[in-house]
């Protein structure tokens, strides 16, 4: 019997499920010409009766990488290919946690209208949040989100762009979203945010060149199996949205389809 099914003795509620949302970036916000070609933005999930495992998970990766316990884990600080392999491969082996990521290509955007740092941040929150709460309504779960501090992204400014998504046409499911809305804070106060670090930047590696010219589509790949897919439909829909998702961009990126 699944949770939707589940029998309410009379004089009860049923309480949904739980699920917790924890969301990074990596690459520049920003589309001038010297900023990076692709800016993800990538949402770990993990349910309540998860997250111990997460705990868990997060301990003995400090381990492996010979960090000391409570050690903040930072992409950028795994300077050794093989450190950075073992994080996504690890991450990727985890039956706890499903992710979801966007990845807008920027030089395949139409310049029609140049957006701002925190225009371009949010839009892209926006596509994230929909396959979230999608994910969310599928499990008939209740879904809260904790998005990693970026500089000049306040909280009102997340409530404000909220309550605009609230009055568009948009395809988030809001009943299946935490109504007080997300929440901003610091990897080292909230260490999951810590592995939703780990898988922006292993997405963010695999189509961005790094400075001599190479992307390693194989850090992605590692986490191919723990991406959001629902059914037959496309992992471009769901576990890998891709903006635009056109033909310049199939052709750029023929290998995606085959995650």
């Amino acid at each position: 019997m699944t949770h939707a099914q589940a029998v309410v003795p009379p004089g009860q509620t049923l309480i949904p499920r739980a699920l917790h949302a924890f969301i990074d970036e990596a690459g520049v916000r920003s589309h001038s010409k010297a900023s990076s070609d692709h800016f993800i933005m990538s949402a770990i999930v993990v349910p309540d009766e998860g997250l111990p495992n997460a705990a868990s998970f997060l301990a003995q990766l400090r381990r492996d990488l010979k960090r000391r316990p409570g050690d903040t884990l930072h992409w950028q600080n795994f300077k050794a290919h093989s450190d950075r392999l073992h994080a996504a491969r690890s991450l990727g082996s985890q039956s706890w946690v499903m992710i979801s990521s966007v990845v807008v290509c920027k030089r395949h955007l139409i310049a029609t209208t140049q957006l701002n740092e925190d225009q371009a941040y949010l839009y892209t929150l926006r596509y994230l949040l929909e396959r979230l709460s999608w994910l969310a309504r599928d499990s008939s779960a209740i879904l809260s989100y904790t998005l990693a501090h970026i500089l000049r992204m306040e909280t009102a400014k997340l409530r404000q762009y909220e309550s605009i998504l609230r009055t568009q046409g948009t395809q988030i499911a809001w009943q299946a979203l935490d109504p007080k809305g997300g929440h901003i804070d610091q990897p080292s106060r909230v260490e999951l945010l810590q592995c939703a670090d780990i898988a922006a930047s292993a997405t963010f590696a695999a189509f961005n060149p790094d400075r001599f010219g190479n992307t390693e589509p194989r850090y992605l790949q590692e986490l191919s199996p723990r991406l959001y897919r629902r059914g037959a439909s496309p992992i471009t829909s769901y576990g890998l949205k891709m903006h635009p998702w056109n033909d310049s961009t199939k052709a750029a990126y023929p290998w995606v389809a085959a995650l």
